[in-house]
């Protein structure tokens, strides 16, 4: 039986605020939680005018606190802004905070310019060289395995995760035997070839005894095709803003939109929108079938930001209960 998770960037809107965005994860974690998804995920963005995860561990302090049974966790952490320490710390105090619920997803891409490495004092470059003897360093820190140990951290047991959207971090979550998701929701291209390495090259672990798969896919279900369509306009225009160099806050929905542009654009739009489930109930839940016989996923994980919370909210609950059904 496949699980079904929640992924969420915390979007910020136009002529909204931090405080709403904040408010909207939470519904949409509660909503991911009645509705019976396995996860709650933030993912780490930095210096995005539309984008408040920034601070990721602080976030799922306060989703946790919203929710009380969905686990909460990051996806993801990008390990490279930071030290294995200070991860260790902070999960190990989610995980002290809300036990049996934490999820440590790990992610290498460092995504910075100069400017923010110069903000985060890090080589990121050359921190992501060291991507896997930090993830090594940051399990045994919580194992108890260093010199030094991490107090809240030591002895923390959250749920560690490899993220990716390339074969690097498939060959690093089998040889470490970790579960791994993929990032199918925008970076489509490796997606089969990562999944068939990651699954003939894994080792069991004590975290994993066999090999587990989580994709990612956009969701946005309404009442009609047009109007689920029109729905997922919000994210169209974030990520033509972010490919051509103009990210800024997520804008609010244009009927039409996708025919509006020219056709490079348009083209793009349909290449890394690949995995996605948009329309009505019964054609989301076909799409998301689809790609579960085609990725043979343990675990499937819906984005997609949407301009009116209260509209992805429902998004969820109509997927899900088709799903159910």
């Amino acid at each position: 039986m496949t699980d079904f998770s929640v992924l969420d960037l915390v979007p910020v809107r136009e002529g909204g605020t931090l405080g709403e965005a904040f408010d909207a994860a939470t519904a949409l974690a509660g909503t991911a939680e009645k509705t019976g998804c396995k996860r709650f995920w933030v993912a780490e963005h930095h210096a995005m005018a539309g984008i408040a995860g920034g601070a990721t561990s602080v976030v799922l302090a306060h989703i946790g606190n919203a929710t009380s049974t969905i686990r909460i966790g990051s996806g993801g952490i990008m390990l490279p802004n930071h030290t294995p320490f200070q991860i260790a710390e902070q999960f190990g105090t989610l995980d002290a905070l809300f036990p049996g619920r934490i999820d440590l997803g790990l992610g290498r891409a460092p995504g910075a310019g100069p400017e923010l490495q110069r903000a985060l004092r890090k080589d990121l470059h050359r921190a992501a060289e060291m991507f896997p003897q930090d993830v090594a360093e940051l399990i045994a820190l919580m194992a108890g395995e260093t010199a030094i140990h991490p107090t809240p951290g030591l002895g923390a047991r959250p749920e560690f995760w490899m993220l990716g959207s390339s074969l690097f971090g498939a060959r690093l979550a089998a040889r470490l035997g970790l579960p791994y998701a993929f990032a199918s929701h925008f970076a489509p291209d490796h997606l089969d070839s990562a999944l068939e390495l990651y699954r003939r090259d894994f080792q069991p672990s004590e975290h994993c005894e066999k090999p587990h798969v989580m994709a990612a896919m956009n969701l946005f279900v309404g009442d009609t095709e047009e109007e689920a369509e029109y729905l997922a306009t919000s994210q169209l225009q974030a990520f033509v803003a972010l490919r051509t160099g103009t990210p800024g806050k997520l804008p609010p929905p244009v009927r039409g939109y996708r025919e509006q542009l020219p056709a490079q654009a348009q083209a793009m739009l349909a290449h890394i929108g690949q995995a996605s489930a948009i329309g009505t109930p019964r054609q989301a839940a076909e799409a998301v079938q689809a790609f579960i016989a085609r990725t043979g996923a343990d675990e499937i994980i819906f984005g997609g930001s949407m301009f009116d919370a209260e509209a992805r909210c429902l998004s969820l609950e109509l997927a899900m209960e088709e799903l159910a059904g």
